[in-house]
């Protein structure tokens, strides 16, 4: 009984290691969320000042993560996680280094902002930059959600709208370089502009990498380099791996 008792106790223990470090995970994920509307916001609306406190707060989110990266490394060397909860710990150290990168982009329109709020606004206030802007915030949150909840179908839905990103931003690209084309006055704006999208597409992709990162933990396997429609056929036939039950006592 004894025995019974310990092991018990130090299962439920993992569960709290666990659960609190993935509670960490979604509120980095939440913060870096926050920086990156309050980025395009800054943008949109020539608010130096905001644009300059995104780009000042990029070290929280680095020390999230440094925080996060030791609480793993610790319950990899404590508790021995096994199968799934290997999968898991696995995952969320690769997540917390692509909200990580999330940061740094942010940080980047930040900087961007600020300067831009110097020179004179399009009339259009950076339009197609907002609407790209909420599709990847979107992806974003959709990404955190799906890992909260281990959903991966959810997981490959918002994988999917990686396309429509990179859609957007070949629009805008294009667009950009016929305004430089027919006036070169706006040269210097124009390629602002076009440094902001390249970072908002990059943080597309990093949300599509966080949603394959759900679909790891959820079935085990590792679809990085295979095609959404592959994988979707693919877990189709494939039922979930489960989490490991902890029933034995951890290392």
């Amino acid at each position: 009984m004894e025995t019974a008792d310990l092991t018990h106790h130090i299962s439920r223990r993992f569960n709290e290691d666990l659960e609190r470090v993935r509670s960490k995970v979604l509120s980095m994920g939440g913060f870096v969320e926050q920086q990156i509307q309050k980025a395009i916001t800054a943008l949109s609306e020539g608010d130096s000042a905001l644009g300059e406190a995104v780009a000042h707060g990029d070290h929280q989110v680095n020390n999230m993560e440094v925080t996060i990266d030791e609480e793993c490394s610790r319950i990899l060397a404590t508790r021995a996680p096994a199968a799934g909860d290997l999968r898991v710990i696995v995952a969320i150290i690769k997540t917390i280094t692509d909200l990580e990168r999330m940061g740094d982009e942010g940080e980047k329109i930040g900087y961007i902002a600020s300067r831009l709020a110097t020179m004179e606004r399009p009339v259009d206030k950076y339009r197609e930059i907002k609407h790209l802007g909420r599709i990847v915030t979107e992806m974003v949150h959709d990404s955190l959600d799906a890992f909260a909840r281990m959903d991966a179908e959810s997981a490959l839905r918002t994988a999917r709208q990686d396309r429509l990103v990179d859609e957007e931003y070949e629009a805008i690209q294009r667009q950009s370089i016929t305004f430089m084309m027919e006036d070169p006055r706006t040269i210097r704006r124009a390629l602002d502009v076009m440094w902001v999208v390249r970072s908002l597409e990059r943080i597309g992709d990093h949300a599509k990498n966080i949603s394959e990162y759900v679909i790891y933990m959820v079935y085990g396997k590792d679809v990085r380099h295979t095609s959404l429609d592959d994988v979707e056929r693919e877990l189709r036939r494939e039922p979930a791996q489960p989490l490991e039950t902890r029933e034995g006592p951890a290392s």
